[in-house]
């Protein structure tokens, strides 16, 4: 169990276990555990146990996960055939301790995910029938610390929404009620808690454009601090000076065309300020990369990578 109000690494408690774990004192075999293999009775359960092969039926994924979003399993596809890294899942009755009024929401599901709600979702998706888990109950010692624990699973995760992110901090500040005591609880600053929270006084339209990666999020705090009936008015003078600001640039670096130059050399100017100008309002590689995926076949997706390798 971590310390008091230290951080939770969940990795840590999942790579823990194994077939030397001392923690272990009746080791399930992966892949061959039965329904009738799983205790009936959550008293018998030691902390830390391997459950394999538990049937989807029986659990559920964690109802307070700050992702709403699973995203793209297309990488956990293998899942089907073999499952690397075991869940770490939190019994139903510690579980309704702490969250009574989550009763309906979990329903007869025996166990709740708390760390590996993308593999669960893979598991469904791709026609496994169980996942394997690790039993946590010691993590489970407030609503804090679950919170906890589902936000440090998904922080930094490039496919996790910066607003889910921002909304869960916003959240756990909530629990614990001061910024300060959700930044000891994240190990991280007391800055970057403000900044997050400070995503979320956007005006809707900004928010969107940030989850679709048309405004960075340097530029998106900067624009929050803007009274809300402004913000719009503001990100497009942004964008204008920016635009501007890459024009001046590109004439200072571009050599004046003649009536000599090349068509292709004039070409290549014209695409250089169009990628500065993406580049200045704040639109990010993954954002373009998956418009490119849109526009060019797979052959010339191919010459591109060549092409920048050169």
């Amino acid at each position: 169990m971590a310390r008091r109000g230290g951080r939770i690494d969940l990795a840590s408690l999942a790579g823990s276990v194994g077939d030397n774990s001392s923690v272990d004192s009746k080791p399930v075999t992966p892949g061959k555990t039965t329904p009738a293999d799983i205790p009936s009775d959550v008293s018998t359960y030691i902390d830390g146990q391997l459950l394999a092969n538990v049937p989807l039926g029986e659990l559920i994924g964690n109802p307070r996960n700050p992702r709403r979003r699973i995203g793209d399993l297309s990488d956990l596809s293998t899942i089907a055939e073999r499952q690397l890294q075991p869940g770490v899942a939190i019994t139903r009755a510690t579980w309704l301790k702490i969250f009574p009024a989550d009763e309906k929401l979990i329903g007869a599901a025996r166990y709740i995910v708390v760390n590996g709600n993308r593999r669960l979702a893979a598991s469904k998706e791709f026609g496994r029938t169980g996942m394997d888990v690790v039993v946590r109950d010691s993590i489970a010692t407030s609503s804090e610390s679950i919170l906890e624990a589902a936000i440090i699973e998904n922080i930094g995760r490039s496919d996790f929404d910066v607003l889910e992110e921002a909304e869960a901090v916003q959240a756990l500040v909530a629990e614990c009620g001061s910024a300060d005591a959700a930044a000891q609880r994240l190990g991280r600053s007391k800055g970057w808690v403000s900044q997050r929270r400070a995503l979320l006084k956007l005006s809707p339209e900004l928010q969107e454009k940030l989850r679709g990666g048309e405004i960075a999020i340097r530029l998106a705090r900067s624009l929050a601090q803007v009274p809300l009936e402004g913000q719009v008015k503001a990100w497009r003078a942004a964008q204008e000076r920016a635009e501007k600001q890459s024009a001046q640039e590109e004439s200072k670096d571009a050599e004046p065309a003649t009536e000599t130059s090349s068509s292709s050399t004039i070409v290549t100017a014209k695409a250089v300020r169009s990628l500065r100008s993406l580049r200045k309002g704040g639109v990010n590689p993954e954002v373009l990369a998956k418009a490119l995926r849109e526009i060019y076949t797979d052959e010339e997706q191919r010459s591109l990578r060549d092409a920048l390798g050169q």
